[in-house]
């Protein structure tokens, strides 16, 4: 007996019980970095202080990187066949980080970043057993290279903080 397939039906080798879990694991993701992207924007527009251009330009970097990434992983999540999320409602629901209240001093919003970026490259970690179980090479090349940057970024602003 053949299997037909429908008008449009996925068949990349991933069951569709693993592509909707995957995706739902990339939801998380693209939740945490967008809601990285947008403490990191904010503290870009916000910051003041002796280290404001050293900040200010290096939010800047940090923000427009993440940007990029958005695309990717929402880009994944409509490749696997499941609608990417894309409202504040959303987001607020999926992501694992805490909104910050008013405007920080610098080095305060310097370790509020370090826990984002750290808690964004967990939830990275997380969805790694499936992919690898489901066979999803793709995916897996995402969260690798998420998880390098989260973590590098996590580094380079913690040593912003050492005396």
């Amino acid at each position: 007996m053949s299997t037909k397939l429908t008008k449009n039906a996925i068949d990349i080798g991933i069951s569709e019980k693993d592509r909707k879990a995957i995706a739902k694991g990339l939801s998380e993701l693209l939740a945490d970095s967008y809601s990285l992207y947008l403490m990191t924007h904010n503290f870009h527009w916000n910051v003041k202080g002796p280290m404001f251009n050293t900040l200010h330009t290096m939010f800047m970097a940090q923000y427009t990187e993440q940007w990029t990434a958005l695309d990717l992983i929402a880009e994944r999540i409509r490749a696997l066949g499941e609608p990417a999320p894309g409202t504040y409602k959303e987001f607020s629901k999926l992501t694992s980080i805490k909104e910050v209240e008013g405007v920080p001093k610098a080095m305060d919003m310097v370790k509020h970043l370090v826990k984002a970026q750290e808690a964004t490259a967990k939830t990275a970690r997380k969805l790694f057993p499936l992919v690898e179980k489901a066979n999803d090479q793709p995916t897996a090349d995402l969260l690798t290279q998420r998880q390098d940057v989260h973590e590098k970024t996590a580094w380079m602003l913690r040593s912003l903080l050492e005396e």
